[in-house]
């Protein structure tokens, strides 16, 4: 039987237009990285001891510079299975509300807002594709509901 693995996290980046419809952020894998060329939303893994979402916090700082406006959990995930080990991986998706645009690291050579359709298209895996039009619909519907915002709790009283 294969085994269930949750691994890493994807990320859909995106910004509220005053008129029309929200753009998505891509950012274009650099030269000599896995993935190179490829436009992708935001990803990594997993640490020891880490929720899912305070990974998508953590890869949101990394990969753009920018905390999110608003953080949450897409009520869906990403699923594939990896023939040379056996498993299914099970990746959890969130959306990710950004303040500007990104400040690259040596990860990343480009980057372009786009409407989610154009963003879709250059998405390599039918996956990502599905959960950035899924992150577009729930958008143009509002309000999210409550229980896929991502609130973290402050730290307590003498902690920074």
């Amino acid at each position: 039987m294969p085994a269930l693995v949750t691994r890493v996290v994807d990320v859909y980046p995106y910004r509220l237009a005053p008129a029309g419809p929200p753009r998505f952020l891509l950012l274009r894998r650099a030269t000599g990285r896995l993935y190179a060329g490829q436009w992708r939303m935001v990803g990594g893994k997993i640490r020891p001891g880490e929720a899912a979402w305070q990974t998508a916090l953590r890869e949101l700082r990394e990969e753009t510079g920018h905390a999110p406006a608003c953080l949450w959990s897409v009520p869906s995930v990403n699923a594939f299975y990896e023939w040379q080990h056996d498993r299914v991986n099970l990746i959890p998706a969130f959306a990710a509300e950004l303040p500007a645009d990104p400040v690259l690291d040596d990860e990343h050579d480009a980057f372009a807002w786009l409407p989610a359709e154009d963003a879709a298209a250059r998405l390599a895996w039918p996956e990502q594709q599905r959960l950035l039009r899924l992150v577009s619909t729930l958008l143009a519907r509002p309000p999210l509901p409550p229980e896929l915002l991502i609130v973290p709790a402050p730290p307590p009283p003498g902690n920074p």
